[in-house]
C-alpha cells in the first residue's frame, strides 16, 4: 500500500490562509493527513500516463518514498528509521484540485498516476534522508527545485506519529510529502523527477484519446 501525505510542507499548509479554520475542521490539522494510492494508481519507471479529458494538466507531486522493512507499529521516533528497507522515489500525478481535506477519490486515483522507481536504496546507504535535493524537469526545463527537509514532520517524526494509528507493513510506502509549489504537466510534455542519492524517474504524459 502506497500512502502520500498531505500538507507536510509548511509553505502548503500557510497557502491555505483562513480556509484551515473553516468548518468543519476549524484548526490546521495535529496529526498526519494520509491518503491512499489504491493499486490500480501504481506504475514503473518509463510508463505513459494518461491525462483525462476533463482535465488539461496533471500536478506532478514530487517525493521521497519511505519503504517499509518489517512490521511497523507505534514505533518509538529514536528507532523509527531502523524499520525501514530503504528509499525510493514516488511520483504522485493528480488532477489540480481546492480541496485539501477531502480531495475527491476521482483526482488522486487515476489509473498509473502513482510512478514508483525505478529501485529501492537500502536505508543504510541514505545517513539522512531530511536533507536530499529533489528536482522536477518538464520537457527538460527545471519546473522546480526543493529538498527533503523544512517538513512539518521529518521521515522518523512521520513514521513514528502514523503507526500510532495504523500498523504499516513490509513493503507498504510512506510518501514523506511534496514540496510547496507543485509544477503542472500537460499531454504531449516528459516529466522527470530526481531525490539526490536515490534515483530518477521518468515519464510521459499522454491524453486519454491516445
Amino acid at each position: 500500500t502506497v500512502y502520500r501525505t498531505l500538507l507536510n510542507s509548511p509553505e502548503s499548509l500557510a497557502a491555505l490562509r483562513e480556509a484551515v479554520n473553516a468548518a468543519p475542521y476549524k484548526a490546521a490539522p495535529k496529526a498526519p493527513v494520509l491518503y491512499v494510492k489504491p493499486r490500480n494508481t501504481l506504475a514503473h519507471d518509463g510508463d505513459r500516463v494518461v491525462v483525462p479529458r476533463s482535465a488539461q494538466a496533471l500536478q506532478v507531486g514530487a517525493s521521497l518514498g519511505l519503504v517499509i522493512g518489517r512490521t511497523a507499529c507505534r514505533v518509538p521516533q529514536a528507532d523509527a528509521l531502523s524499520y525501514l528497507a530503504g528509499y525510493t522515489v514516488v511520483i504522485d500525478f493528480s488532477v489540480p484540485h481546492e480541496s485539501f481535506y477531502r480531495p475527491s477519490v476521482r483526482f488522486k486515483a487515476l489509473d498509473g498516476s502513482c510512478v514508483i522507481g525505478p529501485t529501492v536504496v537500502a536505508a543504510s546507504r541514505i545517513p539522512d534522508p531530511d536533507n536530499l535535493p529533489v528536482k522536477v524537469w518538464i520537457d527538460g526545463a527545471e519546473a522546480q527545485s526543493a529538498t527533503t527537509g523544512g517538513m512539518l514532520r521529518g521521515a522518523a517524526p512521520l513514521l513514528a506519529h502514523v503507526t500510532v494509528f495504523m500498523t504499516l507493513a513490509p513493503r507498504d510506502i510512506l510518501m514523506l510529502g511534496v514540496p510547496a509549489g507543485a509544477p503542472l504537466a500537460r499531454p504531449g510534455q516528459s516529466v522527470a523527477v530526481e531525490v539526490e542519492g536515490v534515483g530518477r524517474l521518468d515519464s510521459v504524459l499522454v491524453g486519454e484519446e491516445e
